[in-house]
């Protein structure tokens, strides 16, 4: 039984057999599915997890409700890591009433074939439940990340049931930094929806919160300014840290050099931080946490089929999909008879806001020559500047 208040209880699984998180993101520390119980006059459950784990959710369930039998469960996203127990919980609690809001219920009727409530509370944003000495508040964050998503304020532990907001990748049986995989987990899951984060901070501030329960990573009960300090530095798309960011691909190796050169020149001008990708080889979820975490980017590739390596092509995609903003780019391109890639990025952030374009760029024909480094020396120069 692990407590998070004397009422509130923790009751989520942690699972070490995913490789892929939706299918696309590596977790190395496996992934927590996150849901709780406030114990009151009445009982609450909030959220269910992954169903590969039924049988271990359920039995964790048990232990903290002795017997006696939930009066409400609550659900705040639908998405299946989340949701894809309700029916299996249903068939044990076939009396408990079960929360959330008119999208919440369209999507089970989408996920559940032949679906059928006993009992259903449809909330408003704002509306209120008193489970006794607790009261909670229904607040509403469309398209964090998801249309339905809602979240909880518990007014009596100052408690705050986020969903997916402040979670991040990993089990909760590893121990690692909260920033890195946070950081990961949201420009990759959530980033494309900044508006809408800056509009749930708002709401949050007006709450006295002094404990986040989220659906994914620990609970959130120290240093809370650090966290939503983070989150609204990632929402309104600021500069988390001063650096440069050099992502790559390299066909036989000229490009790297070149980028691998300026990593040097940078260094040796004093820059407080230099990262350098390869993207063929290292992850991308992590590339793009590094192009939002950095204020200034540099993108070296190779024209290639009348276009530009496929990696960088997708690395680009996922930074403009998730309305990659406000940063200096400067460009590398390498082409042996027709060097267009610099001019085929900068047409793919065209739609991008607050982009600003260093004035050097780099123009290699198939090898480094004496040109180029001192294009190098000029775009560090640049730079730092």
């Amino acid at each position: 039984m692990n407590n998070v208040t004397n009422d509130i209880f923790y009751i989520g699984v942690n699972d070490h057999e995913i490789d892929l998180f939706e299918g696309q993101y590596d977790v190395p520390n496996g992934m927590a599915y996150n849901s709780y119980i406030i114990m009151d006059e009445k009982i609450a459950v909030f959220d269910t997890v992954d169903g590969n784990f039924t049988a271990q959710w359920l039995e964790n369930l048990r232990e903290v409700l002795g017997d006696r039998k939930p009066d409400y469960l609550i659900v705040q996203h639908m998405e299946p890591d989340h949701s894809a127990n309700i029916v299996n919980f249903l068939k044990e609690y076939p009396d408990t009433t079960v929360v959330g809001n008119a999208k919440t219920f369209n999507m089970m009727d989408n996920f559940f074939e032949n679906f059928s409530l006993n009992n259903k509370l449809v909330v408003k944003d704002g509306e209120k439940l008193s489970l006794g000495n607790h009261e909670l508040t229904f607040i509403f964050a469309a398209m964090v990340h998801w249309p339905e998503v809602m979240m909880t304020y518990d007014s009596t532990d100052k408690a705050f049931f986020s969903a997916d907001a402040f979670g991040k990748f990993g089990a909760l049986d590893v121990d690692e930094d909260w920033a890195c995989e946070a950081r990961r987990y949201y420009f990759g899951i959530v980033g494309k929806y900044g508006v809408q984060v800056q509009t749930l901070l708002k709401k949050a501030s007006a709450l006295d919160i002094r404990i986040i329960c989220p659906l994914h990573g620990p609970v959130l009960n120290e240093n809370l300014g650090y966290y939503l300090g983070l989150y609204n530095t990632w929402s309104s798309y600021g500069v988390e840290s001063e650096g440069v960011f050099i992502a790559y691909t390299s066909v036989y190796g000229n490009t790297k050099k070149a980028a691998e050169l300026l990593a040097e020149k940078l260094k040796e001008k004093g820059c407080p931080k230099v990262a350098v990708a390869d993207l063929a080889r290292e992850d991308m979820a992590e590339s793009v946490e590094d192009a939002f975490r950095y204020g200034k980017l540099v993108l070296a590739t190779t024209t290639y089929n009348a276009d530009i390596f496929p990696f960088m092509k997708h690395f680009i995609l996922d930074l403009t999909e998730r309305n990659y903003q406000n940063r200096t780019i400067g460009l590398v391109e390498n082409g042996s008879w027709a060097a267009t890639a610099a001019k085929t990025m900068k047409a793919m952030f065209e739609k991008s806001k607050n982009i600003k374009w260093l004035e050097n760029t780099v123009s290699i024909k198939s090898a480094l020559k004496e040109e180029n480094i001192a294009q190098i020396e000029a775009m560090a120069e640049e730079l730092m500047n």
